[in-house]
């Protein structure tokens, strides 16, 4: 377990990387993009964290684990550091986003449907033959019949 984090001693980028839970190569990343603010650099060009960066990043990571977007995140780190943000416009981009993983939810369960009366058909009518003749695959080859456009 990692010691607590003296918020008056400054933190290399491998240290914040891995208190945060993120890579050295994202940190740099963040920061290119504007999430991160750009380190304080030392002498040497090391560059230098500390316990607010660690904060951000940590806020960043776990926004991203949910899977918001870039733009999403970034909104959210707006909100923070804007005093006179609304916690409803955080709803509101989780809502979003909710609504978003529910289609695709929904998505992915017509497809395994799919799929899985495609392995279905497969057990069936498979021999076990060539490629060539294989039932399942070419009837996925036939264009599927067009619906009749009315004139």
């Amino acid at each position: 377990m990692l010691n607590p984090i003296d918020p008056t001693e400054p933190l290399r980028i491998g240290t914040l990387a891995e208190r945060t839970g993120t890579s050295t190569p994202t940190i740099r990343y963040y920061e290119s993009i504007g999430l991160l603010p750009r380190a304080v650099r030392q002498s040497g060009g090391q560059r230098r964290y500390d316990a607010a960066d660690v904060r951000r990043l940590t806020l960043i990571r776990r926004c991203r684990e949910f899977g918001f977007s870039i733009e999403q995140v970034r909104a959210l780190v707006e909100l923070v550091d804007d005093p006179t943000s609304s916690c409803t416009t955080a709803r509101e981009i989780g809502q979003a986003h909710l609504e978003a993983v529910r289609a695709k939810r929904r998505e992915l369960l017509a497809l395994e449907k799919m799929i899985a009366a495609f392995v279905e058909r497969c057990d069936v009518e498979c021999a076990g033959g060539a490629g060539p003749d294989c039932a399942p695959l070419v009837a996925l080859s036939r264009p599927a019949p067009r619906a009749s456009v009315a004139r």
